[in-house]
């Protein structure tokens, strides 16, 4: 039987659920950070969804002077370009994997891969990977990691995937043309993206929660 190494809080729509949603959290932050969005989105017509949140290790960061901190992996430019954590990356990747085949052997006919900021980045790093097709992959405030190894390790079966990639404009932290720069390179290989943007910076707005709500109905109903 799978077990999992990482830590999770989990809420579930309604009994015996047949779909899970897997939702990363961004850097410093743990599972609680978006639970409460769970009772903001519209899910009507959808199956009954298992939200799985699990929390991140806690890790020394380079960026914030080695302070040991919850991340899928350490960032260690400012840029997220220089020096990428592949080895965080793909033990992040692994573990969020477990999960993946926990929810599978639970009955979840349909799985989507959700996640904010480095969530995001974890979200693409495991679903484009996956030999299991997904039933979506939620991206929200982040960017594409070890993008030039993507084209070589993606795997076929979530070819066409859905992909749901949102940024803030003003975003400080994760700035919109990094995202960009993925959501561009992704359509490259063929992949499929519903783009949006918003008045906002590194956070979530209701515009958003929005937009969210519809896509779930979309991809699991």
């Amino acid at each position: 039987m799978t077990t999992s190494k990482l830590t999770t809080i989990q809420i579930e729509t309604s009994p015996n659920p047949t779909a899970s949603v897997i939702w990363m959290h961004g850097l410093g932050a743990d599972g609680n950070d978006f639970v409460p969005i769970v009772n903001e989105l519209d899910l009507r017509g959808c199956p009954a969804i298992r939200f799985v949140f699990p929390n991140a290790p806690h890790i020394p960061v380079t960026v914030n002077g080695g302070y040991v901190m919850p991340a899928w992996y350490d960032i260690r430019s400012a840029d997220l370009l220089n020096r990428e954590d592949e080895v965080g990356l793909r033990s992040s990747q692994a573990a969020i994997e477990e999960l993946i085949k926990i929810e599978q052997n639970r009955g979840a006919q349909k799985i989507i891969l959700a996640g904010f900021s480095q969530g995001c980045a974890m979200t693409l790093q495991t679903g484009l990977r996956q030999s299991t097709p997904l039933a979506g992959l939620l991206c929200l405030s982040g960017y594409l990691p070890l993008a030039a190894k993507t084209a070589e390790e993606r795997n076929p079966a979530n070819q066409n995937v859905p992909i749901f990639m949102a940024h803030g404009r003003q975003d400080p932290v994760v700035q919109i043309q990094r995202a960009e720069q993925s959501r561009d390179w992704l359509a490259s290989l063929g992949y499929n993206i519903e783009w949006h943007e918003y008045a906002m910076q590194h956070s979530v707005n209701l515009e958003e929660i929005a937009d969210i709500g519809k896509w779930f109905r979309a991809v699991l109903a």
